[in-house]
């Protein structure tokens, strides 16, 4: 029988495929080579290696990392990260069972996202708004109307932070009906844009424009950038953590509880008050561009709700 590879040319095997075939990212990739890492390292302590370790090393290294203070979703999470790793070298015969298949994960609380409710929502938009028209110089109104325009595109498409502050200077151009989105694994998906997400561009755009403008007229390097968010960082667009220290900040002029509100919230937002108002899930995971139906499920509470009200208020036989 042929040797096997060492431990850390397996995981870069299974690595390797899951960017070939899943299309993972690098910050995907990055945290799957931690993770196994990790357990490498763990069974070399007791002289195993992941080619030969069995079900109770497995076991082991769950427990081991209890010990060390892991909280639950971080075992399971390592698990899932193992299992996928024995599935594909069962797959490839490089093993000839797979030690993780009966392992059952860590139970965990189902854990519900935070969601800011239409009017809390409509609070914040109203005080982006009053900003905008507060200004008192062209750089205050710029940068209130350029948290408008992030506001306005995360609740009326749901998209990620790190997609809404990459987005293109095309996504402005005053035809588009919809927004090409490229998402995880380079995966793109359409969402479409409402008209007040459009006016709230076109307005910060303008005024980006004119304060761009040197004094020999000429637009300068920020106000042509290929971003529509730009900035004069590294990535040459607005970070993500920029975005969510103006939303804090805005969260407290509009009397919200600063830990209340964040992008991924808003997110939240966009995706439960679709749901409340008769959207169907698929839809739902489409638009958010969640690849398993499963990871949009967490919002099923809204729906479990929804189908109670309905069935309370049609049913012929409810009690009134």
């Amino acid at each position: 029988m042929a040797k096997l590879p060492p431990d850390d040319r397996l995981i870069e095997l299974f690595l390797d495929m899951i960017a070939a075939e899943r299309g993972a990212g690098e910050n995907t990739l990055t945290a799957y080579r931690r993770d196994l890492a990790d357990f490498s390292d763990t069974l070399a302590r007791t002289r195993r290696t992941v080619a030969g370790a069995g079900t109770d090393d497995i076991r082991g290294y769950l427990h081991s990392l209890s010990k060390r203070g892991f909280a639950t979703a971080s075992v399971a999470r390592r698990l899932s990260a193992i299992r996928q790793l024995y599935r594909f070298l069962y797959a490839e015969g490089l093993r000839g069972e797979d030690p993780a298949a009966i392992i059952e994960g860590p139970r965990r609380g189902r854990t519900l996202p935070k969601v800011l409710g239409v009017k809390d929502v409509d609070r914040l938009l109203a005080s982006a708004r009053k900003a905008v028209a507060a200004g008192r110089s062209a750089g205050e109104r710029l940068r209130a109307a350029r948290l408008n325009a992030l506001l306005e595109l995360v609740y009326a498409t749901g998209l990620r932070v790190s997609e809404l502050v990459s987005l293109p200077a095309s996504a402005a151009e005053r035809s588009a009906r919809m927004l090409v989105v490229r998402g995880k694994g380079g995966k793109e998906r359409l969402v479409p844009l409402n008209d007040a997400a459009k006016i709230a561009m076109r307005d910060y755009r303008t005024l980006l424009a004119d304060s761009g403008r040197g004094a020999d007229g000429k637009p300068a390097k920020i106000a042509t950038s290929k971003w529509l968010f730009p900035s004069f960082g590294d990535s040459g667009h607005l970070t993500r953590q920029h975005f969510a220290r103006e939303l804090k900040t805005l969260a407290g002029a509009a009397r919200l509880r600063a830990e209340q509100v964040s992008p991924h919230v808003l997110r939240h937002a966009f995706a439960s008050h679709l749901l409340h108002n008769g959207a169907d899930l698929r839809i739902v995971q489409t638009l958010l561009g969640h690849a398993d139906i499963s990871t949009t499920q967490i919002y099923t509470h809204v729906l479990e709700a929804r189908l109670k009200s309905l069935v309370r208020d049609l049913h012929p036989l409810a009690e009134t």
